[in-house]
Protein backbone atom coordinates (compact mmCIF):
# COMPACT_ATOMS: atom_id res chain seq x y z
CA UNK A 1 0.00 0.00 0.00
CA UNK A 2 1.38 3.41 -0.96
CA UNK A 3 -0.38 5.09 1.99
CA UNK A 4 -0.34 3.90 5.61
CA UNK A 5 -2.60 5.23 8.36
CA UNK A 6 -2.59 5.21 12.13
CA UNK A 7 -6.35 5.34 12.67
CA UNK A 8 -6.15 6.11 16.38
CA UNK A 9 -4.11 9.23 15.66
CA UNK A 10 -5.70 10.16 12.34
CA UNK A 11 -2.34 10.51 10.60
CA UNK A 12 -1.15 9.06 7.31
CA UNK A 13 2.08 8.75 5.34
CA UNK A 14 2.62 8.18 1.64
CA UNK A 15 1.36 9.36 -1.72
CA UNK A 16 -0.60 12.59 -1.48
CA UNK A 17 -0.01 12.95 2.29
CA UNK A 18 1.92 15.60 4.26
CA UNK A 19 5.55 14.94 5.08
CA UNK A 20 5.63 12.65 8.13
CA UNK A 21 8.09 13.40 10.91
CA UNK A 22 9.53 10.61 13.08
CA UNK A 23 11.79 12.41 15.52
CA UNK A 24 13.04 12.49 19.05
CA UNK A 25 16.01 11.09 20.94
CA UNK A 26 18.45 8.42 19.89
CA UNK A 27 18.06 6.57 23.18
CA UNK A 28 16.03 7.12 26.33
CA UNK A 29 18.14 8.84 28.96
CA UNK A 30 15.39 9.96 31.34
CA UNK A 31 11.71 10.85 31.13
CA UNK A 32 12.19 14.57 31.71
CA UNK A 33 14.58 14.91 28.77
CA UNK A 34 12.28 12.88 26.52
CA UNK A 35 9.31 15.06 27.47
CA UNK A 36 11.30 18.22 26.81
CA UNK A 37 12.32 17.06 23.34
CA UNK A 38 8.95 15.55 22.47
CA UNK A 39 7.00 18.57 23.66
CA UNK A 40 9.01 20.96 21.49
CA UNK A 41 8.85 18.72 18.43
CA UNK A 42 5.11 18.24 18.84
CA UNK A 43 4.60 22.00 19.01
CA UNK A 44 6.73 22.62 15.91
CA UNK A 45 5.08 19.92 13.81
CA UNK A 46 1.60 21.01 14.95
CA UNK A 47 2.32 24.57 13.85
CA UNK A 48 3.55 23.27 10.47
CA UNK A 49 0.66 20.83 10.06
CA UNK A 50 2.95 17.80 9.82
CA UNK A 51 2.13 14.33 11.22
CA UNK A 52 4.41 13.60 14.17
CA UNK A 53 5.65 10.39 15.82
CA UNK A 54 7.96 10.61 18.86
CA UNK A 55 10.97 8.30 18.65
CA UNK A 56 13.36 6.98 21.30
CA UNK A 57 15.09 3.63 21.77
CA UNK A 58 14.84 1.65 24.99
CA UNK A 59 17.95 -0.33 24.08
CA UNK A 60 20.79 0.23 21.62
CA UNK A 61 21.94 -3.33 21.22
CA UNK A 62 24.56 -2.66 18.54
CA UNK A 63 26.88 -0.26 20.34
CA UNK A 64 30.54 -0.37 19.29
CA UNK A 65 31.76 -0.95 22.84
CA UNK A 66 30.35 -3.20 25.56
CA UNK A 67 30.82 -0.33 28.00
CA UNK A 68 28.72 2.16 25.98
CA UNK A 69 25.36 3.32 27.32
CA UNK A 70 22.54 1.22 25.88
CA UNK A 71 19.40 2.56 27.53
CA UNK A 72 17.01 1.54 30.31
CA UNK A 73 16.10 -1.83 28.80
CA UNK A 74 12.80 -3.37 27.75
CA UNK A 75 10.75 -3.26 30.96
CA UNK A 76 11.74 0.17 32.23
CA UNK A 77 12.01 1.58 28.71
CA UNK A 78 8.48 0.58 27.72
CA UNK A 79 7.16 2.05 30.97
CA UNK A 80 8.93 5.32 30.13
CA UNK A 81 7.58 5.30 26.55
CA UNK A 82 4.04 4.64 27.81
CA UNK A 83 4.34 7.60 30.18
CA UNK A 84 5.66 9.84 27.39
CA UNK A 85 2.86 8.70 25.08
CA UNK A 86 0.21 9.49 27.68
CA UNK A 87 1.62 12.86 28.73
CA UNK A 88 2.36 14.17 25.23
CA UNK A 89 -0.58 12.46 23.51
CA UNK A 90 1.53 11.44 20.52
CA UNK A 91 2.23 8.13 18.76
CA UNK A 92 5.46 6.41 19.70
CA UNK A 93 8.26 4.79 17.67
CA UNK A 94 10.93 2.49 19.04
CA UNK A 95 13.06 -0.37 17.74
CA UNK A 96 13.31 -4.03 18.62
CA UNK A 97 16.18 -6.49 18.38
CA UNK A 98 14.73 -9.81 19.48
CA UNK A 99 11.69 -11.91 18.57
CA UNK A 100 10.37 -11.93 22.14
CA UNK A 101 10.24 -8.13 22.17
CA UNK A 102 7.73 -7.88 19.31
CA UNK A 103 4.45 -8.25 21.19
CA UNK A 104 5.23 -6.13 24.26
CA UNK A 105 6.70 -3.37 22.10
CA UNK A 106 3.76 -3.38 19.65
CA UNK A 107 1.42 -2.99 22.62
CA UNK A 108 3.02 0.38 23.41
CA UNK A 109 4.63 1.62 20.19
CA UNK A 110 2.54 2.70 17.20
CA UNK A 111 5.59 2.35 14.96
CA UNK A 112 7.76 -0.72 15.51
CA UNK A 113 11.18 -0.32 13.97
CA UNK A 114 13.60 -2.95 12.65
CA UNK A 115 17.24 -1.80 12.82
CA UNK A 116 19.19 -1.89 9.57
CA UNK A 117 21.55 -4.64 10.71
CA UNK A 118 18.56 -6.90 11.41
CA UNK A 119 16.36 -6.34 8.37
CA UNK A 120 17.18 -9.78 6.90
CA UNK A 121 16.42 -11.69 10.11
CA UNK A 122 13.38 -13.68 9.01
CA UNK A 123 12.12 -14.66 12.47
CA UNK A 124 12.33 -11.06 13.66
CA UNK A 125 10.51 -9.72 10.59
CA UNK A 126 7.78 -12.34 10.95
CA UNK A 127 7.25 -11.74 14.67
CA UNK A 128 7.30 -7.97 14.32
CA UNK A 129 4.95 -8.04 11.33
CA UNK A 130 2.35 -10.16 13.11
CA UNK A 131 2.49 -8.18 16.35
CA UNK A 132 2.42 -4.80 14.61
CA UNK A 133 -0.44 -5.75 12.29
CA UNK A 134 -2.48 -7.08 15.21
CA UNK A 135 -1.98 -3.79 17.06
CA UNK A 136 -2.82 -1.67 14.00
CA UNK A 137 0.59 0.00 13.85
CA UNK A 138 3.29 0.61 11.27
CA UNK A 139 6.36 -1.56 10.78
CA UNK A 140 9.31 0.70 9.93
CA UNK A 141 12.16 -1.31 8.40
CA UNK A 142 15.52 0.30 7.84
CA UNK A 143 17.35 -0.87 4.73
CA UNK A 144 20.67 -2.44 5.67
CA UNK A 145 23.88 -0.72 4.69
CA UNK A 146 24.85 -3.81 2.71
CA UNK A 147 21.79 -4.43 0.52
CA UNK A 148 20.50 -2.75 -2.62
CA UNK A 149 17.19 -0.84 -2.65
CA UNK A 150 15.58 -3.33 -5.03
CA UNK A 151 16.46 -6.20 -2.70
CA UNK A 152 14.04 -4.74 -0.18
CA UNK A 153 11.33 -6.59 -2.09
CA UNK A 154 12.32 -9.66 -0.07
CA UNK A 155 11.72 -7.78 3.18
CA UNK A 156 8.30 -6.62 2.02
CA UNK A 157 7.36 -10.11 0.80
CA UNK A 158 8.38 -11.73 4.10
CA UNK A 159 6.44 -9.19 6.12
CA UNK A 160 3.27 -9.46 4.07
CA UNK A 161 3.38 -13.24 3.93
CA UNK A 162 3.47 -13.18 7.73
CA UNK A 163 0.75 -10.51 8.03
CA UNK A 164 -1.12 -9.67 4.79
CA UNK A 165 -2.77 -6.57 6.28
CA UNK A 166 0.49 -5.16 7.63
CA UNK A 167 1.25 -1.48 7.05
CA UNK A 168 4.96 -1.38 6.23
CA UNK A 169 7.30 1.57 5.65
CA UNK A 170 10.87 1.27 4.35
CA UNK A 171 13.67 3.55 5.45
CA UNK A 172 16.80 4.66 3.58
CA UNK A 173 19.82 5.27 5.81
CA UNK A 174 22.84 4.99 3.56
CA UNK A 175 25.05 2.26 2.18
CA UNK A 176 28.54 1.25 3.23
CA UNK A 177 31.15 3.01 1.13
CA UNK A 178 34.58 1.69 1.95
CA UNK A 179 35.58 1.80 5.60
CA UNK A 180 33.94 4.07 8.21
CA UNK A 181 31.69 5.85 5.75
CA UNK A 182 28.18 5.79 4.32
CA UNK A 183 26.64 7.35 1.24
CA UNK A 184 22.98 7.77 0.27
CA UNK A 185 21.82 6.91 -3.24
CA UNK A 186 18.77 9.14 -3.70
CA UNK A 187 17.60 7.01 -6.64
CA UNK A 188 16.93 4.26 -4.10
CA UNK A 189 13.99 6.17 -2.61
CA UNK A 190 11.88 5.85 -5.76
CA UNK A 191 13.06 2.28 -6.25
CA UNK A 192 11.79 1.30 -2.81
CA UNK A 193 8.55 3.23 -3.31
CA UNK A 194 7.97 1.14 -6.44
CA UNK A 195 7.43 -1.80 -4.07
CA UNK A 196 4.16 -0.14 -3.05
CA UNK A 197 5.28 1.26 0.30
CA UNK A 198 6.08 4.71 1.71
CA UNK A 199 9.77 5.48 2.20
CA UNK A 200 11.46 7.61 4.84
CA UNK A 201 14.98 8.98 5.13
CA UNK A 202 16.99 8.46 8.31
CA UNK A 203 19.18 11.50 7.83
CA UNK A 204 20.71 11.13 11.29
CA UNK A 205 22.23 7.70 10.85
CA UNK A 206 23.10 8.35 7.21
CA UNK A 207 25.87 10.69 8.37
CA UNK A 208 27.41 8.20 10.78
CA UNK A 209 31.07 7.26 10.58
CA UNK A 210 30.80 3.72 12.00
CA UNK A 211 33.52 2.93 14.51
CA UNK A 212 35.27 6.21 13.83
CA UNK A 213 34.66 8.52 16.77
CA UNK A 214 37.99 10.26 17.50
CA UNK A 215 36.84 10.98 21.05
CA UNK A 216 36.98 7.28 21.89
CA UNK A 217 39.67 6.08 19.45
CA UNK A 218 37.08 4.09 17.49
CA UNK A 219 35.27 2.80 20.57
CA UNK A 220 32.06 4.44 19.36
CA UNK A 221 30.50 5.70 16.15
CA UNK A 222 31.44 9.11 14.84
CA UNK A 223 29.35 11.34 12.64
CA UNK A 224 29.08 14.48 10.55
CA UNK A 225 26.26 16.42 12.18
CA UNK A 226 26.48 19.21 9.66
CA UNK A 227 25.45 16.74 6.95
CA UNK A 228 22.05 15.86 8.45
CA UNK A 229 20.16 18.82 6.90
CA UNK A 230 21.84 18.19 3.54
CA UNK A 231 20.77 14.54 3.46
CA UNK A 232 17.27 15.34 4.71
CA UNK A 233 16.69 18.08 2.14
CA UNK A 234 18.09 16.00 -0.72
CA UNK A 235 15.89 13.02 0.19
CA UNK A 236 12.72 15.10 0.46
CA UNK A 237 13.58 16.65 -2.90
CA UNK A 238 13.95 13.09 -4.23
CA UNK A 239 10.42 12.27 -3.07
CA UNK A 240 10.77 10.78 0.43
CA UNK A 241 7.43 10.43 2.26
CA UNK A 242 8.83 11.04 5.73
CA UNK A 243 11.93 12.05 7.67
CA UNK A 244 13.57 10.36 10.64
CA UNK A 245 15.61 12.75 12.75
CA UNK A 246 17.23 12.72 16.17
CA UNK A 247 17.71 15.78 18.35
CA UNK A 248 19.19 16.64 21.73
CA UNK A 249 19.31 19.94 23.66
CA UNK A 250 23.08 19.43 23.99
CA UNK A 251 24.21 16.92 21.33
CA UNK A 252 27.78 16.69 22.60
CA UNK A 253 26.42 15.45 25.92
CA UNK A 254 24.09 12.84 24.37
CA UNK A 255 24.74 9.34 25.70
CA UNK A 256 24.58 7.76 22.23
CA UNK A 257 25.42 8.98 18.70
CA UNK A 258 25.94 12.58 19.73
CA UNK A 259 28.13 13.38 16.69
CA UNK A 260 25.19 12.56 14.37
CA UNK A 261 22.28 14.25 16.12
CA UNK A 262 21.18 17.85 15.76
CA UNK A 263 20.65 20.51 18.41
CA UNK A 264 16.99 20.74 19.35
CA UNK A 265 17.18 24.46 18.55
CA UNK A 266 17.66 23.57 14.85
CA UNK A 267 14.42 21.60 14.59
CA UNK A 268 11.99 24.39 13.69
CA UNK A 269 14.08 25.85 10.87
CA UNK A 270 14.91 22.48 9.32
CA UNK A 271 11.36 21.14 9.45
CA UNK A 272 10.00 24.36 7.97
CA UNK A 273 12.41 24.00 5.05
CA UNK A 274 11.60 20.31 4.59
CA UNK A 275 7.87 21.05 4.50
CA UNK A 276 8.43 23.68 1.81
CA UNK A 277 10.55 21.31 -0.27
CA UNK A 278 7.96 18.56 0.05
CA UNK A 279 5.28 20.94 -1.13
CA UNK A 280 7.29 21.86 -4.22
CA UNK A 281 8.01 18.22 -5.08
CA UNK A 282 4.40 17.11 -4.62
CA UNK A 283 3.11 20.12 -6.53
Amino acid sequence: MSVVTLKRWNISMGAGQPLAVIAGLNVLENVDLALEVGRQLKAITAELGLPYVFKASFDKANRSSITSYRGPGLKDGLAMLAEIKAKLDVPIATDIHEVDQAEPVAAVADLVQIPAFLCRQTDLIVAASRATAAAGGWLHVKKAQFIAPWDCKNIVHKAREAAPDLQIVLCERGASFGYNNLVVDMLGIAQMQSLGVPVTIDATHAVQLPGADPRTAGGSTGGRREGVPIIAKAAVAAGADGVFLEFHPEPDKALCDGPSCLPLSDAAGLLRTLKALHGVVRG
